[in-house]
């Protein structure tokens, strides 16, 4: 759908502007010359016709520059990026066994929409900066320069009518948001790659060895039991009437002897 609406808004795309000379003989006079252009926006191919105010003799003029490399491959990428879209749809609900096969579907996908999120983001740049001048170059004031009748002071020249382009500056924004969604999508394409798996199982790998390692080498509680602890130096131990071990330090043997 954001492909759709990225070259739908830009290859569709016609406008017009408007200009009014008004030669100081009123007879010569064109007050409403009409320029339309359109996509694929070559408006050196865009012809018109301007009073000279010299008579009835006319001049023929055209619009300043061709833009329309940018404009098409923005269209182009739109409308591959559209149908890979419906063949992958196509491939995911239908074919989803032979997607899997061999991890060459994954993978391929993976590749392809990497590919598309950079030229989505090329394709885009190019053509913010192809509209920018298009702008210029489609503006009244700036096309009231290319007439040889605006130059003298007794003739008026005025712009009526400037192309609208809410619909040009859309297609940008659409094309900005497909790299966005492509980018993103990136992640999820990764995903279902075996280059994925298999770095799990080799995270899951190592922190198995580790663990094991730890439980071999590492240190044993049970060699620190309550019957394994360690005795202080000159400490010696004694066993009561009752079994029960105990200990006395240094004072132990004296303290014995007297209660003997």
């Amino acid at each position: 759908l954001f492909a759709i609406f990225a070259f739908a808004t830009c290859g569709g795309y016609s406008g017009e502007l408007r200009l009014s000379v008004d030669c100081a003989n009123k007879s010569e006079s064109d007050l409403n010359i009409d320029i339309a252009f359109a996509y694929p926006f070559r408006l050196h191919q865009v012809n018109f016709d301007a009073p000279t105010c010299e008579g009835k003799r006319r001049e023929k003029l055209s619009l300043i520059g061709d833009f329309s490399s940018s404009a098409e491959f923005f269209v182009t990428i739109a409308v591959f990026a559209f149908l890979y879209s419906l063949a992958a749809t196509v491939v995911y609900i239908f074919f989803q066994n032979k997607y899997r096969e061999n991890n060459r579907g994954p993978l391929i996908d993976f590749i392809v929409t990497v590919v598309f999120s950079f030229l989505w983001l090329v394709s885009s740049s190019a053509w913010a900066k192809g509209l920018s001048d298009v702008k210029i170059a489609t503006d009244p004031e700036e096309v009231l320069l290319l007439m040889s009748a605006c130059k003298q002071q007794s003739n008026k020249c005025l712009p009526v009518r400037s192309p609208v382009m809410s619909s040009l500056n859309t297609s940008v924004v659409f094309g900005f948001l497909n790299f966005i969604l492509w980018a993103g999508n990136i992640w999820f394409v990764f995903k279902e790659t075996g280059w994925h798996s298999s770095g799990q199982r080799h995270a899951q790998d190592t922190m198995e060895k580790q663990s094991s390692s730890y439980n071999q080498g590492g240190y044993n509680q049970d060699s620190y039991g309550p019957a394994g602890g360690y005795n202080q130096p000159g400490s010696y131990s004694q066993v009561g009437e009752y079994g029960q071990s105990q200990s006395y330090g240094q004072s132990g043997p004296t303290s014995f002897a007297n209660q003997i």
